[in-house]
C-alpha cells in the first residue's frame, strides 16, 4: 500500500498534524508520571509506552515483541482501545489486537502518525524507553524531522537506587531472564570496559546504564536545530511542578494559565493512569500505575555524588565519568 493510498484511507489531518514531543530518558526516570503530567495539558495528549519507533515496520515489532522479556505490547494496544474503540476493556483491547494485526504490513512512524491523528488537534506525547538508542533516535528526527525533545533527568544515586528496587520487586515474582532490561540497565560496562576489560567487575551497578543512555541522549540532542530539545531534571518537576511545568508549555508554546498548568498536576486522570485490563495490563510503569498521583517533594531529599553506593558491596562509589555528565547537568 503506498502512503498516499493509506493517507486518503486513514488520515484526516496529514498537512496539519502538530509535531510530536518525545520525552527521553533512562527507565526509572519519572518518564510515567512526567509523561501524564504534560499529556495532561489541554492542548497535549499522553500517550502510554507504544513501543513503535525502534522497528521500521510493525511485522518487525511484533516478532522482536514474541520474544519479549515484559509486556511491551500493552501500552500500544491500550491506546488503540481508547482512541479507536472507546475505552479500555477485555473486548476492547480483542478488537485492537485485530486492529494492529490487519495494519502489519504498515511501518511503525506511521501508526504513529494515526495515533497523531487520532489526537488532533493535542499534541502526541511519547516516552518508550527504548527510544534513547543512536538509531531509533536517528530514526525518530530522520520520520519526524519537527519533533521537539525533552531530556528528562534524575540523579544517578535516585536512580540507581530506583532500578535495584525494581529489580527486588521483579525477582520476587520469579527469575529474571538475562536479557530483561532491568539485569541489561544494571549490567552496562563501565566506560572505557571494551578497551580494558578488566575494568568491568560483573556486579550490578546501573550507574553505568544511567551513563551510557543519558549520554547518547546528550549526544543526540547536541545534533538537533537550537531550540527544539529542552532538559528537566525530575526532581525539580516533583519540588516545583508549577514552575517546571510552565516552563514546559512555555516552550512549546502553549497555554500557561493557571487552569492549564492546574489540570497538569493531576496525572492521575489519564487514561493510561491505572492497571488495563487483562492482555493490556501496563503500558506504564508498575509504580505509578499503583500510584498515580503528584507527590509534590518527593525527591526533596538532597542526593550526592561522593558517598559509597549503598547497592555495592566494596565501598566504591560513582566512576569519574558518571560524576563529571552528572555535574553537567546540575547534580552534586
Amino acid at each position: 500500500m503506498t502512503r498516499q493510498a493509506t493517507r486518503v484511507i486513514t488520515l484526516k489531518h496529514w498537512n496539519e498534524l502538530p509535531p510530536a514531543l518525545f520525552v527521553l530518558a533512562p527507565p526509572r526516570s519519572f518518564t510515567s508520571l512526567a509523561c501524564a503530567m504534560i499529556g495532561q495539558h489541554p492542548q497535549m495528549y499522553g500517550l502510554p509506552e507504544t513501543h513503535l519507533l525502534r522497528f521500521e515496520t510493525m511485522a518487525d515489532r511484533a516478532n522482536y515483541h514474541a520474544e519479549a522479556t515484559y509486556p511491551m505490547t500493552h501500552g500500544l494496544l491500550r491506546a488503540v482501545a481508547q482512541l479507536y474503540f472507546g475505552e479500555q476493556t477485555q473486548a476492547s483491547v480483542r478488537k485492537a489486537r485485530h486492529w494492529l494485526d490487519a495494519r502489519s504490513q504498515l511501518t511503525t512512524d506511521f501508526i504513529f502518525r494515526l495515533l497523531m491523528d487520532r489526537v488532533f488537534p493535542r499534541i502526541a506525547v511519547d516516552k518508550s524507553p527504548d527510544m534513547a538508542e543512536p538509531f531509533v533516535l536517528k530514526r525518530i528526527f530522520s520520520r519526524f524531522p519537527q519533533a521537539r525533545f525533552i531530556h528528562l533527568l534524575r540523579h544517578p544515586r535516585g536512580h540507581a537506587e530506583s532500578v535495584m528496587k525494581y529489580i527486588q520487586v521483579r525477582a520476587s515474582r520469579g527469575p529474571i531472564p538475562p536479557s530483561h532490561w532491568l539485569l541489561r540497565i544494571s549490567s552496562a560496562a563501565p566506560p572505557g570496559a571494551a578497551a580494558d576489560p578488566s575494568k568491568n567487575d560483573h556486579v550490578l551497578d546501573p550507574q553505568y546504564g544511567w551513563y551510557v543512555i543519558n549520554k547518547t541522549i546528550s549526544d543526540f540532542l547536541s545534533e538537533i536545530p537550537p531550540g527544539r530539545s529542552l532538559r528537566i531534571r525530575g526532581e525539580d518537576l516533583l519540588a516545583e511542578p508549577d514552575r517546571a511545568l510552565t516552563d514546559i508549555a512555555a516552550w512549546m508554546g502553549l497555554r500557561t494559565d493557571s487552569d492549564a498548568i492546574d489540570q497538569m498536576k493531576h496525572p492521575e486522570r489519564s487514561p493510561y493512569a491505572f492497571p488495563g485490563p487483562p492482555g493490556a495490563r501496563y503500558g506504564n510503569d508498575l509504580f505509578f500505575l499503583e500510584n498515580p498521583v503528584l507527590r509534590a517533594g518527593r525527591a526533596a531529599d538532597p542526593l550526592n555524588l561522593e558517598e559509597a553506593l549503598g547497592w555495592r558491596n566494596d565501598d566504591k562509589g560513582f566512576c569519574p565519568e558518571v560524576k563529571l555528565l552528572a555535574r553537567e547537568f546540575g547534580y552534586e
